[in-house]
């Protein structure tokens, strides 16, 4: 693979999921598949088919229905979990097995409760296990952003000899920060044997509000897949969000060379798909895809938008698929804005008809906190009929 190809692991229907109040029933997981595929994603991580009976069952449904991405389930390094991945992928046009393993001391001592050297013959056996069944196997040592540096080289090496085609190292917890992720990787690809052999992979947590920004450290320092989810959903504060690093891509194509199969006019509806599946969409100041992303309040903003939109959108609104930008009328507001929503309305005022019109406006809006069409219609009625606007006259249908 080329290495300036970059690799879009979703994530949603796995790590996502795990969210509060993101539980996905099996018909909405495929649903939300649909949409992943329509958007162009390379990898889906479908569930962790031994979890439960209902995750591997969507496992299935997906790995039936869903043709174009490859199609994954995470696995333990444990033999039972790694049977019941495979089972579950049978039916994939094409298949991987991820498996992860804890490598930090903290990990293996209070949670797996196992030595180093113990963790890398789990690794060894685990990987070159599921290569019997999948000819691509994807290995995470897990929290390796807390891992001895000397420790995570030993067990990506092991790893990697023993089959493993994509090495992923987590910020399971959100901890580091965009240098020192990007310089993790290096030094792992430089003192590696083998690892220009396989692909790197990203995987970052937004604990620190990090996540898209160790992302893009990650890509710099040479990952070529990014795992991710819609929305940024997951554990805690969630995951890498899909949209913000493939629109950081296209934006800043300056910095970020790299290729991939996204199609950006689908993040939006792929955003919108998953807030009807789990009943609720991103919050309204969400990059790229919440309700505000686009919208425009400051009568300064609103002027230059009106004028020229990249005066304050370093993107379209169509580019990602959103249905346009948004005027919203507030005490920010100027004259700008409102004269150009009152024309959206039938209403074309003069000079002084406006003025009068946006005094009125401010002060109503220094009342209410959004100010809505049928207000500005019975505001110009008001005046109307007190003959403060004797010239705003609706705009006929011939004009």
């Amino acid at each position: 693979m080329a290495q300036d190809r970059l690799l879009f692991f979703d994530t949603t229907l796995r790590d996502g999921e795990q969210s509060p109040g993101c539980s996905m029933t099996q018909h909405e997981k495929l649903l939300m598949a649909h949409s992943l595929e329509d958007l162009g994603v390379d990898i889906l991580e479908a569930g962790f088919a031994i979890s439960s009976d209902g995750d591997f069952a969507a496992i299935q449904a997906v790995s039936k229905e869903i043709r174009k991405p490859r199609i994954t389930s995470l696995a333990r390094a444990r033999t039972e979990d790694i049977e019941r991945a495979a089972a579950a992928l049978e039916h994939a046009e094409r298949s991987r097995i991820h498996i992860f393993l804890a490598s930090s001391d903290i990990h293996l001592q209070y949670k797996l409760k196992i030595s180093r050297e113990e963790a890398l013959e789990q690794a060894a056996k685990s990987v070159a296990l599921a290569r019997t069944y999948v000819d691509d196997v994807e290995f995470s040592p897990e929290d390796s952003t807390r891992t001895d540096i000397d420790f995570l080289c030993r067990i990506v090496s092991v790893a990697i000899e023993a089959g493993a085609t994509t090495i992923n190292m987590p910020d399971t917890v959100g901890y580091s920060v965009p240098n020192e992720y990007g310089a993790m990787f290096r030094t792992v690809r430089e003192r590696v044997p083998g690892a220009d052999k396989v692909i790197f992979s990203s995987h970052c947590h937004d604990d620190l509000g990090l996540a898209v920004a160790n992302s893009l450290a990650a890509i710099e320092g040479g990952a070529r897949q990014v795992e991710c989810t819609i929305n940024g959903i997951g554990e805690r504060a969630g995951n890498a969000a899909l949209e913000e690093i493939a629109a950081a891509l296209s934006v800043r194509r300056d910095q970020y060379t790299v290729e991939h199969n996204l199609k950006l006019e689908q993040l939006y509806a792929a955003s919108q798909q998953l807030a009807q599946v789990i009943s609720f969409a991103p919050s309204p100041n969400k990059a790229i895809v919440g309700s505000n992303a686009f919208a425009h309040e400051a009568g300064i903003h609103q002027h230059g938008v009106l004028s020229n939109p990249l005066t304050y959108e370093i993107m379209t609104p169509a580019s990602v698929g959103v249905p346009a930008n948004r005027m919203v009328l507030g005490k920010h507001s100027g004259r700008h804005a409102l004269r150009s929503r009152l024309h959206d309305l039938g209403y074309q005022l003069g000079a002084s008809d406006l003025e009068a019109a946006y005094r009125a406006f401010t002060e109503l809006a220094d009342k209410k906190k959004a100010i809505y069409d049928q207000d500005l219609i019975n505001l110009v009625a008001h005046h109307k009929r007190h003959e403060d606007l004797i010239s705003a006259e609706p705009i006929s249908e011939a004009s």
